[in-house]
């Protein structure tokens, strides 16, 4: 990323399931979702009701991060992925994201997540609180 670039963010409902893919191989995410289960990443995003984009501001606009978050608008929203990809990694695109999640949320609205173990340090450099109370029900398949 050049020094004259700008990230761009926004609200992208319609987030291409192929680029949503690619952030999530790129960041390493993919080693934990379905990334080869294309069905199943687009029902993924067609049931978050919040997801964000950081673009590049350059020809082609290509996707370096995305948070994919289910909310009330009200009261919480649960992000289920923040991911950049791994040559964006360590230049704010992550806060950045989750900066413009809490802005479209507004301050009324609580954020929670659960991490990876290797960006716990992230979320505490931003703000997060750890919380100790939290609960799984785990997956099969």
């Amino acid at each position: 990323m050049t020094t004259a670039s700008k990230v761009l963010y926004a609200s992208e409902q319609t987030l291409d399931v192929a680029e949503f893919r690619r952030v999530l191989v790129e960041s390493g995410l993919g080693e934990t979702r379905p990334v080869d289960d294309e069905a199943r990443l687009k029902k993924m995003l067609s049931g978050a009701n919040l997801v964000l984009t950081a673009r590049l501001d350059v020809e082609g606009k290509p996707l370096l991060g995305v948070a994919r978050g289910l909310t009330d608008f009200a009261w919480v929203c649960y992000i289920s992925e923040l991911a950049v990809s791994q040559s964006a990694q360590g230049l704010g695109i992550g806060k950045g994201l989750m900066d413009e999640a809490r802005r479209q949320l507004g301050p009324s609205v609580a954020i929670s997540l659960i991490s990876m173990p290797d960006a716990v340090g992230f979320y505490e450099r931003i703000g997060m609180k750890r919380m100790p109370d939290a609960f799984w029900f785990g997956r099969k398949g």
